[in-house]
């Protein structure tokens, strides 16, 4: 790009040495690797403390201890169950009977609760066997003695509770005081173990959690440090001397060591100080140079200003004096003319008053935007008023109806605008189908923008045509058909692009015939 435009490319910036030929994106990685491994490992060891923490926590509040509480509730009940079965078998009372039955029931509803909790108990297998073991110690005792002291009672009464069954029932409820006893001893171990798991997991993980916090300080002092030697001393150097060149000192050379983006950067903009200091020199003097193209060309306005008028006004002339001469030649000697002669001077008459036309919408055109083009808030009702008279002896002939919509006040020049509205009022009517035209002037808000619309009920516009119609001395039809010079609409697009809009003409529409103008102007409020 700097061949394109003739500049020669800067020099290949000084390469750095030492510890400056580290990038600061690279001390970043090389720290950034160290914290990500350090991290990987307390992160590892986190989830693994976690992990190990969890599983201790299941196993005791989830497992052992509601086990636990299972096995109370069977000692509970195997308990109700002996002095519910002797009770019965002193006072021979039903009540004593139903006390022993919803005993029994407890006991297996224990039992199935422990049941379901045995596939994650800890050391299963023992805990299955013991648990087994009570379950038949219980059974062996309802089977020797709680059975037959019930199947006693109804033939010896109150002498079914004798000594004969009490020894047995002293063997078989020990070996049940037995079983529960090993079963609580064991959950009981488990609910200690499982307890110094559980708080030695949450040590792990304390301590996993305070390396992660140091590891996270030492990187922060890290960063800090490289920040502080990489970057913020040679930032602060280069801005001194960025300032020193900014206050004046443009010879002051910029340099810095460190890191290898910054040494690079300064020998670049140490390039680009050269490079500006040579061009501002050149670009002062083509200022001056410039300065004196644009007085002369000023002044070469002016004199293209004032030859136009002056060449309007000198060519209007001598084409009056051609078109009123020819008239005067046909009317004195039209008796002795033939009709090819008088053909003739009606062809000169219209070319010279064609030409006086022309001239006229030249000078129009011309001085759009240069004299008399100072732009104040206008009420756009009054300049169509304006274009409506002036366009009064041509509206009646057509038998024109012209409505419109409350215009609003818009930022432009009075004559400008009256001349807009006259245009494409002055088009809608010349462009008119068989019927009697129908032209309606419509108006909305588009943000800080007025849009105006021209909509008639005439010929309308091919699409293909609809860009074309906005050059000079374009014509659609031919002038034996529809009068005109061709510079009308361009005359329309100038003014109002001047204003700061623009002007385009909608797509046909085959449910509307006609053709439709829109053009936008701004906004005339105070307020905005």
């Amino acid at each position: 790009m700097n061949v394109r435009h003739g500049l020669r490319p800067l020099p290949a910036a000084t390469p750095a040495t030492g510890f400056g030929k580290l990038r600061v994106g690279q001390w970043f990685l090389l720290a950034g690797m160290f914290v990500l491994m350090v991290f990987t490992v307390a992160g590892a060891f986190t989830v693994i403390s976690i992990e190990e923490t969890r599983e201790a926590r299941v196993a005791v509040v989830d497992v052992v201890d509601p086990a636990a509480l299972r096995v109370l509730e069977i000692s509970n009940a195997l308990t109700s169950q002996e002095s519910s079965v002797r009770a019965y078998g002193r006072t021979n009372e039903e009540t004593s009977l139903q006390d022993y039955r919803g005993a029994v029931v407890a006991e297996a509803g224990a039992l199935a609760a422990i049941d379901r909790l045995m596939p994650r108990m800890p050391e299963r297998r023992t805990v299955a066997a013991e648990v087994a073991r009570l379950k038949a110690a219980g059974e062996a005792w309802r089977r020797d003695y709680a059975e037959q002291l019930i199947a006693s009672v109804p033939t010896m009464k109150t002498e079914a509770s004798n000594r004969q069954n009490a020894p047995v029932n002293a063997a078989r409820f020990t070996e049940i005081r037995r079983s529960l006893t090993v079963l609580q001893d064991h959950l009981n171990r488990l609910h200690v173990e499982g307890g110094v798991r559980l708080e030695e997991g949450w040590q792990a993980l304390y301590l996993a959690l305070s390396g992660m916090v140091g590891v996270l300080v030492l990187a922060g002092i890290g960063s800090v440090l490289i920040v502080r030697h990489a970057v913020l001393r040679p930032m602060a150097e280069l801005n001194g001397q960025v300032r020193a060149v900014a206050q004046g000192d443009f010879d002051h050379k910029l340099k810095v060591e460190r890191p290898s983006e910054l040494a690079e950067l300064s020998s670049h903009v140490d390039a680009m100080r050269r490079r500006i200091l040579t061009e501002w020199r050149r670009a002062s003097e083509a200022q001056s140079k410039l300065e004196e193209q644009t007085a002369e060309l000023r002044r070469s306005n002016g004199e293209l200003e004032q030859f136009a008028y002056v060449a309007s006004h000198d060519l209007q002339e001598p084409l009056r004096k051609v078109a009123s001469f020819t008239q005067m030649l046909d009317q004195r000697y039209s008796d002795q003319l033939d009709a090819r002669a008088k053909q003739y001077i009606a062809f000169a008459v219209d070319g010279a008053k064609r030409m006086q036309l022309l001239i006229n919408d030249l000078l129009d055109f011309s001085r759009v935007g240069r004299l008399g083009g100072e732009r104040t808030a206008i009420d756009t009702g009054l300049s169509l008023q304006a274009a409506l008279n002036n366009l009064a002896v041509t509206i009646e002939d057509a038998g024109a109806t012209i409505s419109s919509d409350d215009l609003p006040t818009v930022q432009g020049n009075r004559a400008q605008l009256t001349q807009l509205f006259q245009n494409l009022l002055g088009n809608a009517i010349k462009f008119r189908s068989q019927e009697p035209p129908r032209i309606h002037i419509g108006v909305r808000r588009d943000g800080d923008m007025w849009e105006f619309s021209c909509a008639d009920n005439g010929i309308g516009i091919e699409s293909k045509y609809t860009d074309r119609i906005f050059l000079i001395f374009q014509r659609l039809h031919g002038r034996d058909v529809y009068e005109g010079t061709g510079i009308g609409l361009a005359l329309c697009k100038k003014i109002v692009e001047y204003h700061g809009g623009r002007i385009w003409v909608d797509g046909e529409e085959s449910d509307r015939p006609g053709t439709t103008f829109r053009w936008t102007l701004p906004s005339g409020d105070t307020d905005e």
